[in-house]
């Protein structure tokens, strides 16, 4: 499944700020980003922007004639910046290659510069671009270091466990409502993983049955049988755990560790910190968004939540959601919401 977005940078502090929002969509490490572009592009302050919301103290300078240059961040290991623009395509692959066994972050500017260009299947690619207008540049990433399922996959998943469709409708209104999110976060500069985005809200209450309790208006008014007994076995396998847990191991399992994390934290009342990067915020928010199919008001959807849980006790977890969707509303979009 791929995941790609372009962006408009408009000048050199937008190209800053942006490359600033690329350590809020980080998943994994070792990683390598590979940025190509012509000469004064703004590769060299992409990456500035990066060091900084990485919290590296000092200016990431372009390392043309040392080769490379190494920065401590704070939590993602070391930070390896690599320029290409004076090598030969034999010396550029040696000197990439020489440094595969790094295990933090992998910047290499010029990527273009290697034998075979930059590599398809692998890290994440950045590249900038004079804009035909000549307003600004164009900037594009590709995201190709987390594997994402497919549709198709998350479908079968869903047959698999007898999801309800009441379930999978929200979970699908979730996906539309969080990735027009993103597009609108995105169109103000920030980096986001579309792809990533909705597959995560594809998946968020795959395992939402592992909650399921009389009275709460999720269940289907006659329980298929067959339906329980696959219900019941699957939430022995994930026991005393909540259906975001239960998700996220699930997805961990299927192969998708990554997407995993962005689904664990979108539950009710997880603290801030738990959700830091920028698709772990849009999907939190996006959710509290949409009542079944429908997107609402924060303050709707609050009180299709009281009517449906008050007589199970949770009013004060209602309380707790509501005040943090507020805050990551208003952290998110500033302005006000966009719909």
């Amino acid at each position: 499944m791929s995941d790609s977005l372009s962006l408009w940078l408009t000048d050199a502090e937008k190209t800053l700020s942006t490359g600033g929002s690329l350590a809020q969509s980080l998943y994994r490490v070792p990683v390598t980003v590979f940025l190509t572009g012509a000469l004064g592009a703004g590769k060299t302050t992409f990456l500035q922007g990066l060091g900084r919301s990485l919290g590296i103290g000092q200016r990431l300078t372009s390392p043309t004639y040392a080769l490379e240059q190494r920065y401590p961040t704070q939590h993602f290991g070391e930070l390896l910046h690599i320029d290409l623009y004076r090598l030969t395509h034999k010396d550029a692959e040696h000197l990439v290659h020489s440094s595969e066994n790094h295990h933090g972050i992998r910047c290499i500017e010029w990527a273009d510069r290697l034998p075979d260009g930059v590599p398809a299947d692998e890290g994440i690619a950045v590249s900038l671009a004079e804009r035909a207008d000549g307003l600004g540049r164009e900037l594009t990433v590709s995201f190709r270091d987390i594997a994402l399922p497919s549709p198709p996959e998350i479908n079968a998943w869903r047959e698999e466990l007898f999801l309800p469709h009441l379930i999978a409708r929200h979970c699908d209104a979730v996906a539309e409502t969080a990735v027009r999110l993103g597009e609108e976060y995105a169109r103000r500069g920030h980096i986001v993983r579309l792809g990533a985005l909705r597959a995560a809200a594809m998946t968020h209450d795959l395992l939402r049955f592992v909650d399921f309790h009389r009275g709460a208006g999720h269940i289907e008014r006659e329980i298929n049988p067959t339906h329980a007994r696959t219900w019941e076995a699957v939430k022995a396998q994930y026991a005393d755990m909540r259906h975001e847990q239960a998700a996220a191991q699930f997805l961990t399992g299927k192969g998708f560790p990554e997407l995993a994390e962005i689904v664990r934290v979108h539950g009710l009342t997880l603290a801030d910190a738990t959700r830091v990067t920028t698709e772990q915020r849009l999907l939190y928010y996006a959710d509290k968004r949409v009542k079944i199919d429908e997107v609402v008001s924060l303050e709707e959807r609050l009180r299709d939540f009281t009517v449906r849980y008050s007589h199970l006790g949770k009013l004060r977890e209602s309380d707790a959601w509501y005040d943090e969707a507020r805050r990551t509303e208003h952290d998110l979009f500033p302005e006000g919401p966009p719909f």
